[in-house]
């Protein structure tokens, strides 16, 4: 199994090393004004190889990410150092992060750019293929045809191809009590990171309410409203969609759940319940799965979702 380095411990790493190769030279010059400045001849100098401040080797690292550091504000002195506490512990959000003259602090600029990096790569990657297999999840596919076509034609990927309901008909049982669907949407990594413990926590919640699943199956290049032709063409009593949520530079693995009965095409939005940012820095994927099904059995009992649904 590939395994990488989380974002944040590689960010600190190489702070750590650009501090010590900035400590090198300084000690250099200050031994030796007039001595070389080729960064190689500093490290001779100190009897140090350059090879100490190469970027650390990542193979066997933690693929997870670790718990996050306490929020620390980077403003000297602030003139409000109650109040800028309380705001760095109750939100993610980018404040405090100070700057060095005219320009970001070098660390924040590089959490920053490898926060973006995540958001594009969930947008543009895949859902690992061995865990729809690990979850018996056969694949079906919208009009999105690419990445690019799916985010400026959005009406694209909420129609199955004909290929795909061909496919649901021959698998799926038919009027389902409970329909679950899959869909990667806006987040490969949201499903990645999140359908393994969401998944089995929603099974084993309607399991215990004595409901009934369906054939479960994941959407590539779905939209929210797909649920609504997939409606047409099982007629559950209830859907649940589990797909990955537009990433930002907080998290790039937010999955949303959206619930409807009895979805069917024209369904308007109020119409939908939905649990949204599912991860480990929102709503736990685990306590999100058991909470889903017991909205399904509410929404069973009411015969309603959506604004029509009390809860």
């Amino acid at each position: 199994m590939n395994r990488t380095i989380p974002l944040e411990q590689l960010v600190d790493k190489v702070m750590a090393q650009l501090q010590k190769r900035q400590l090198a030279e300084e000690i250099a010059l200050a031994s030796d004004p007039h001595s070389s400045s080729d960064t190689a001849g500093f490290y001779n100098n100190l009897g140090t190889s350059t090879q100490d401040f190469t970027v650390p080797d990542v193979a066997g690292a933690d693929e997870e990410y670790l718990e996050e550091e306490a929020a620390v504000s980077h403003v000297p002195e602030p003139k409000w150092g109650e109040g800028m506490g309380e705001l760095l512990s109750s939100t993610p959000a980018r404040i405090g992060v100070w700057r060095a003259g005219t320009r970001p602090l070098t660390k924040e600029m590089l959490k920053f750019r490898c926060d973006h990096a995540a958001a594009v790569d969930s947008i543009y990657g895949e859902v690992s293929l061995s865990l729809l297999d690990s979850f018996g999840l056969f694949q079906i596919e919208t009009y999105y045809e690419n990445t690019d076509n799916y985010l400026k034609r959005p009406d694209r990927g909420r129609v199955i191809i004909p290929q795909g309901i061909d496919l649901i008909r021959s698998r799926c049982a038919m009027k389902p009590q409970v329909q679950v669907v899959v869909s990667d949407g806006l987040s490969a990594n949201a499903i990645d990171a999140n359908l393994p413990d969401v998944y089995p926590s929603l099974l084993d919640s309607l399991a215990s309410y004595g409901l009934s699943v369906g054939t479960p199956f994941f959407v590539r290049g779905g939209r929210v409203a797909v649920m609504d032709h997939i409606g047409d063409i099982l007629q559950p009593e209830v859907l649940v969609l589990l797909i990955g949520e537009r990433p930002g530079l907080v998290s790039s693995k937010s999955m949303s759940a959206y619930m409807c009965f009895r979805p069917r095409k024209g369904t308007v939005e109020s119409e939908r319940t939905v649990i949204s940012n599912i991860h480990r820095g929102g709503t736990p994927p685990v306590e999100a799965g058991a909470h889903i099904g017991t909205l399904l059995k509410k929404m069973i009992e009411q015969q309603a979702s959506g604004v029509n649904m009390e809860l």
